[in-house]
Parts: C-alpha cells; structure tokens; sequence
C-alpha cells in the first residue's frame, strides 16, 4: 500500500473522498497559477508538468520536472503548486514529485507556452 494512503475499514472513504473530487484538466488549470521564477511562462504551458494523478481518496500526484537539474528554486516551485492544488475542492492532500527522465526541452511547451516566450523576445 502506498505509505501516503491510511488503511480504512472495507467500503470506507476518508472525509471529502470519492465525490467532487477534480477532474486531471482541473488540477492542471489550478496548476497555470504556478510560473518558474525565472521564464515568464506557467509550469503547465512550460511543459513541466508530466502527470497528474487523482485518486479516489482525495490526494493528488503532480509528476514533474524544471528546466535543469539543480534548480534553486525547485522547493518554491514544489510549494506553490501544492498550494495551487490544495485550492481544489475535494483535495485531501497533494505530493509533488520531481522527475528527470525525460529531461525537460522546448519542445515539450504548449503551442500557448511558445507564443508567451516570443512575446518576451524569446527564440521558440
């Protein structure tokens, strides 16, 4: 059993589980709200994000990665979007984790992620 998910009684949920929890479109809109400090573009338009998972329980699991390993802002970053996500209606609890593989290139931004950055005289 994943050790973020109480055991409960058979058929049991914890409080707020199961119905009106957000659909994955959802948590990503919620995540918009959340930039890299240092491009002027969401985490979600930026291509950051790789998943999202919301389970049946309340809690929600952000799978994503920065532009480079090593990023200083990475726990502000982490910060933010749980707190965008616990903003949710349903949300329980929120576990952001931080992958590498694959590593994060331009082309994985939103056709709205490229257009923001030429705004900003980027090269995309």
């Amino acid at each position: 059993m994943d050790e973020r998910q109480e055991a409960l009684p058979e058929g049991e949920k914890p409080a707020g589980a199961g119905e009106g929890l957000p659909t994955k479109e959802q948590v990503l809109e919620a995540l918009k709200v959340v930039y890299d400090p240092e491009i002027p573009v969401n985490i979600v338009d930026l291509g950051l994000v790789y998943d999202v998972e919301v389970h049946e329980n309340g809690l929600v699991d952000v799978t994503m990665t920065l532009t480079a390993i090593g990023c200083p802002a990475q726990d502000m970053v982490k910060a933010d979007a749980e707190m965008a996500v616990m903003r949710l209606p349903g949300v329980q609890g929120v576990n952001v984790e931080f992958v590498w593989t694959p590593p994060w290139t331009p082309a994985r931004m939103t056709e709205e992620g490229k257009r923001m950055m030429r705004m900003f005289g980027f090269n995309v």
